[in-house]
């Protein structure tokens, strides 16, 4: 039993990074995009999705890695591997946010094909686009610095950022 649950912590400590970091990365994109169509601040609702949306990539991150195809190139210069995961990445996090726009849509007509056909005509191509960049931009942020502390081994980075850890007195 004491395994399982040295599994659990393992895969729980594992997924906090990604999912801290997506879901902080995730309300900046969310408000940047609340602002950018009604000037207003993020709703509990809104905030509420944001965490879901963070937890699902947290993990989503960790199964990607184990992928044969995700680490594709780690016997070359980093760049190759966080150009190759930016762009595996990206186009999950674009098919997502085009899910969410038909989702939305999908709702008020009930029929996927009209739902599609709505997104098509209704989206705002530009702002659509801009959150799109504004992701890519911080998903090739998230990539630098996990290619970074593979690289350095577990701690290191943590360690040049905030130094290191106190030590116990007993």
């Amino acid at each position: 039993m004491s395994t399982l649950i040295g599994k659990i912590k393992y895969e729980f400590m594992e997924m906090l990074p990604p999912t801290i970091y997506f879901f902080i990365v995730l309300h900046i994109v969310a408000l940047t995009h609340t602002l950018m169509t009604r000037g207003t601040g993020i709703s509990l609702a809104i905030s509420t999705s944001v965490l879901v949306a963070a937890l699902v990539l947290g993990k989503s991150v960790l199964i990607a890695d184990l992928l044969p195809f995700i680490n594709r190139f780690p016997d070359k210069p980093l760049v190759w591997n966080v150009a190759w995961k930016t762009l595996m990445y990206s186009v999950v996090a674009f098919v997502v946010h085009y899910f969410e726009r038909l989702f939305e849509f999908w709702k008020e007509t009930s029929s996927i094909a009209a739902a599609n056909a709505r997104v098509w005509a209704d989206i705002n191509w530009p702002r659509f686009l801009a959150v799109q960049i504004l992701l890519v931009t911080l998903i090739f942020m998230y990539c630098v610095f996990a290619e970074l502390s593979r690289i350095m081994g577990p701690g290191r980075l943590r360690t040049i950022f905030f130094g290191p850890l106190p030590t116990r007195r007993e």
